[in-house]
């Protein structure tokens, strides 16, 4: 019965009356095992996707596989940035690579410095008398003729036959102009010698350019002094002192030192190469006694080719040496 009003629970179309609204029975509790129904999809019925992950775009352009963007249209990418060096890791050279060739043999220059041994003086030696030979043979040459005219001029000793030595002035004079012009021959040797280590051929003037004759001939005359009297001390004394005072004209005529200092420098920088330079010296003793076996003519080769090779050596222990091939 209904008291004014509308009734919530009445049809208004049939005037029935409907239960009340109470999904759970009477108590509003829900029976064992029953659970309420799930809520409605919320308004518009628009759930994400599976996964929680927002949908992927309209149009469909997925990067390439990798995570990499796509390539510039043509396929043509820039070269990669930073100066990088061409394969083998060693930068162009500078100035466009014009570098002079290099030398046929350095002797070692390119692996520290020239070598200082037996096989390497002598084949420099070698090398620079067959790239001048003539030059060398006519300098030996006319050197062994002016000995003989000398000899010659000023008759050397008379020997009589008694086997007795007279002894005359013109022979005086005759021995001390011997010595002195062998001690110039031995002097532009030398001359010759360091211009083919510094490089250059020498012509036939060029074994005479030395200025300071006078300390030529005073040091060699101390050598020789030196040397003679070790001789007569047992013979092994005046073999050492002529090793030691070996360079002491290279240091005359190249360096300008006066006699005493050639003959110092000369003995300290042998002393200290000792090893080396003495193998290289009886390597010289020995090639020149096949030269003179014969006949003497070996020593127009073997004479220039030992004093190359001994100069090459002075000038690697001296620091002063420069690849001239």
């Amino acid at each position: 019965m209904t008291t004014g009003g509308h009734d919530p629970n009445q049809n208004p179309e049939d005037g029935k009356q409907f239960p009340p609204q109470d999904p759970y029975g009477q108590q509003g509790t829900p029976p064992p095992g029953s659970y309420p129904p799930p809520a409605g999809p919320p308004q518009g019925g628009s759930y994400p996707p599976p996964g929680g992950y927002p949908p992927p775009p309209q149009s469909g352009n997925y990067p390439p596989p990798g995570g990499y963007p796509p390539p510039p249209q043509g396929g043509s990418y820039p070269p990669p940035g930073g100066n990088y060096p061409p394969p083998g890791g060693y930068p162009p050279p500078p100035g466009g690579g014009n570098f002079p060739p290099p030398p046929a043999n350095d002797y070692g220059a390119g692996f520290g410095g020239p070598q200082l041994s037996v096989g390497a003086a002598l084949s420099y030696g070698w090398e620079r008398f067959k790239n001048n030979a003539l030059t060398w043979i006519g300098i030996t040459v006319v050197a062994g003729l002016i000995s003989f005219g000398i000899n010659l001029l000023f008759g050397g000793f008379d020997f009589s036959t008694d086997g007795s030595t007279s002894v005359s002035a013109l022979s005086i004079i005759g021995g001390l102009v011997s010595i002195v012009v062998s001690i110039l021959i031995q002097a532009a040797y030398v001359r010759g010698a360091l211009h083919e280590v510094d490089g250059n051929k020498p012509a036939f003037g060029s074994f005479f350019q030395f200025s300071n004759i006078g300390a030529v001939i005073l040091a060699s005359i101390l050598v020789g002094f030196a040397v003679a009297i070790g001789i007569v001390l047992l013979i092994i004394p005046g073999i050492v002192i002529a090793f030691l005072t070996y360079f002491t004209l290279q240091f005359v005529i190249d360096q300008d030192q006066d006699p005493v200092t050639a003959i110092k420098s000369s003995a300290s920088v042998i002393s200290k190469n000792v090893g080396p330079l003495l193998l290289l010296a009886l390597a010289a003793i020995g090639i020149n006694l096949v030269g003179a076996l014969l006949c003497g003519l070996g020593l127009l080769v073997t004479g220039p080719v030992t004093l190359i090779a001994g100069t090459y050596a002075y000038r690697v222990i001296t620091g002063r040496f420069v690849a001239a091939l």
